[in-house]
């Protein structure tokens, strides 16, 4: 049985806040996690036949709650303090409070590796089943089953408390947090592998979170700023893929395509955090984002502008990713030898030596510079670095573009 779209959007943006009402009171994440999964396969099947209930976070914290207390009483070895509080407790009182974001700051817990913290952020707070998330990553579930265990394993095991961090660790935990929700809405953008170009549920609950966090956080300018960066990138969504599929560049796309809405709501953001907050790196991101929509057409792009965002990034956030971006700008404004110079710096840089970016970056130059045999040789080098297969076909259509042109 499905349920309702309504109510299934209802299940996911209730279901982390009754986890946090859970573990806040119980402290055992593991298994009031594996309770509140269960309640909301129950709500998933007795809601459509019955209807919503007038109180839907109430009725998930009682049958979670006692399904935690079925799973106390059913293994004596666990019950221990927690458990007995449980058992004088089967009716416990709802709280107004959303602990969605601490629930957050738990899954990025420093004790875990970038990909766990992903992974366990998609399951506890972006309400994703197992499976879901197995497809996202491209492993079988068994293997994604095992990974989110030993995560809830090592957080229990680090002695990990469901609070907010101390104010002297707030700043370094809530960048972490933003990392994260980074990742997972770069990873929905431009999936890093698989026959697809997006994965836009990923994208979509990426960007539902970041609203969470930035209504919780409202004055923290790089929470708006990474919000601004996801509307205003995802605003391009419907414009990168052509008729067969195929990735449409940046300079190509038809910019009446692009989410008006979403280019308005990301432009306000970022103008509003960057006059009001501490200049920061998703703020710029932002900041560009927002000149390129600016424009009516690619034409019309302000490169200049463009160019002294990068430069201000690359002084604030050096990251070899910035640079390479700068060089695309730089080419814009000063020709493709100054692109090509700037690239040039990378090549030893280990960061970056690998990806199919820097030879397809180095490609488009060295076409615009009217090298066309090293053009060829780069993009065939760049087709065959990436796993994404939209992007092999279009940098290999880019190559075959040139065949004729050589020699």
């Amino acid at each position: 049985m499905t349920i309702e779209p309504v109510a299934e959007d209802l299940l996911r943006e209730l279901a982390p806040q009754v986890l946090g009402v859970l573990v806040r009171r119980y402290g055992q994440f593991e298994e009031a996690e594996d309770a509140v999964q269960e309640a909301v396969l129950a709500a998933a099947v007795q809601w459509p036949a019955e209807g919503v209930p007038a109180n839907p976070r109430g009725w998930l914290v009682t049958v979670a709650a006692r399904r935690l207390i079925d799973e106390f009483r059913s293994d004596r070895a666990r019950r221990d303090r927690e458990a007995d509080a449980a058992l004088r407790e089967p009716e416990p009182d709802v709280p107004d409070t959303d602990d969605t974001l601490v629930l957050l700051f738990l899954c990025c817990h420093p004790a875990l590796t970038p990909v766990s913290q992903t992974v366990l952020t998609l399951r506890a707070v972006g309400g994703l089943t197992t499976a879901e998330i197995a497809h996202a990553f491209l492993v079988p579930e068994n293997t994604m089953a095992v990974r989110i265990s030993r995560a809830k394993q090592r957080i229990k095991a680090a002695g990990a408390r469901f609070a907010m961090p101390a104010p002297e660790e707030l700043r370094e935990r809530l960048d972490v947090v933003l990392h994260v929700l980074y990742l997972i809405f770069n990873e929905g953008y431009t999936a890093s592998s698989g026959p697809e170009l997006h994965r836009a549920d990923l994208a979509h609950e990426a960007i539902r979170l970041m609203r969470m966090v930035h209504r919780q956080l409202p004055g923290d300018g790089e929470a708006a700023g990474l919000l601004a960066l996801m509307l205003l990138t995802d605003a391009r969504r419907a414009a990168r893929v052509g008729p067969a599929g195929e990735l449409v560049p940046l300079a190509e796309q038809d910019r009446s395509r692009w989410d008006a809405r979403f280019v308005a709501e990301g432009t306000a953001l970022v103008e509003a955090a960057m006059a009001t907050a501490p200049l920061g790196p998703y703020q710029l991101q932002a900041a560009i984002a927002a000149t390129h929509a600016d424009a009516a057409r690619a034409e019309d792009t302000n490169w200049r502008q463009v160019h002294l965002l990068y430069r201000i990034l690359e002084r604030i956030a050096p990251n070899p990713m910035v640079t390479l971006n700068r060089a695309v700008a730089l080419a814009e404004l000063e020709g493709p030898r100054a692109g090509l110079t700037l690239l040039s710096t990378l090549d030893d840089d280990d960061r970056i030596n690998g990806h199919h970016r820097l030879p397809a970056v180095r490609a488009h130059l060295l076409e615009q510079a009217g090298e066309v045999e090293a053009a060829l040789e780069n993009y065939r080098n760049a087709a065959r670095r990436t796993l994404s297969l939209t992007e092999r076909r279009y940098l290999e259509s880019r190559a075959a573009r040139l065949i004729g042109r050589s020699g």
